[in-house]
């Protein structure tokens, strides 16, 4: 049987970032990944390509994701393009319906997106994880079996949870090009990463780690796992 992962963020390159390894983990075993990215990323910085306008910048930030997410194996990239930088002016409900709408359109079983800090305390990721966890326990979305926090930089204290971890190094290359892919982020890329030719120096960034908060109705289940497929129901 064919599952469905779904990844839900808030801007071009979050995915690469969190969760490159594991989205071509499940490709190369023929699963869909499917994104879906909240905003076009206009309000960012365009590195070392110069000025632009933020049309211009928009554009440039979705090609870029189409690039990367070859790369990685995304099966499918949808954009809701929200103002970047305004999503928590966005009325919750509107977000949390497209979300949901993009859970059942795709038949998603799982879902990985921010943990509550969004990683970075950006207010754009903290509205998308806000989001997300109404849409996936509203009971609109019955396909969703599991949904997952992702943890690159929280691992520590998130040793308490049901913790995937994929060590980055058998993935680096790809996860390099990926990034690489996003042009216009790479000076903070570099300021994350190193310069890409090497498994970073940064223990935090040499894995990806998905906490598990959310099972078929049960929140924080204390079980271990060894991948976000284990333990699907096949009549979802």
């Amino acid at each position: 049987m064919t599952h469905t992962v779904g990844f839900i963020y808030a801007h071009p390159d979050d995915e690469t970032f969190g969760c490159a390894c594991l989205i071509r983990s499940l490709a190369d075993q023929g699963v869909s990944a499917a994104l879906l990215t909240a905003t076009s990323g206009e309000a960012g910085k365009t590195g070392r390509l110069g000025p632009m306008s933020r049309e211009e910048l928009a554009a440039r930030r979705e090609r870029e994701l189409a690039a990367a997410g070859a790369i990685m194996g995304l099966a499918d990239i949808e954009l809701l393009r929200y103002p970047d930088g305004q999503l928590s002016s966005v009325p919750r409900s509107e977000v949390v319906a497209k979300i949901a709408a993009f859970l059942n359109r795709h038949r998603i079983e799982v879902v990985v997106t921010f943990p509550e800090d969004g990683i970075s305390g950006h207010p754009d990721h903290i509205a998308i994880h806000h989001a997300v966890n109404e849409a996936v326990w509203s009971g609109s979305c019955p396909h969703v079996q599991k949904l997952y926090y992702n943890m690159p930089l929280t691992v520590p204290e998130a040793e308490a949870d049901s913790v995937i971890r994929l060590e980055v190094a058998p993935y680096w290359e790809m996860k390099a090009a990926a990034l690489r892919a996003h042009e216009s982020q790479i000076l903070s890329i570099e300021r994350v990463f190193g310069d890409l030719q090497t498994v970073p120096a940064d223990e935090r960034m040499r894995e990806e780690a998905f906490a598990l908060v959310w099972k078929r109705g049960v929140h924080r289940p204390a079980i271990r796992e060894h991948s976000v497929l284990d333990d699907l129901h096949k009549d979802s």
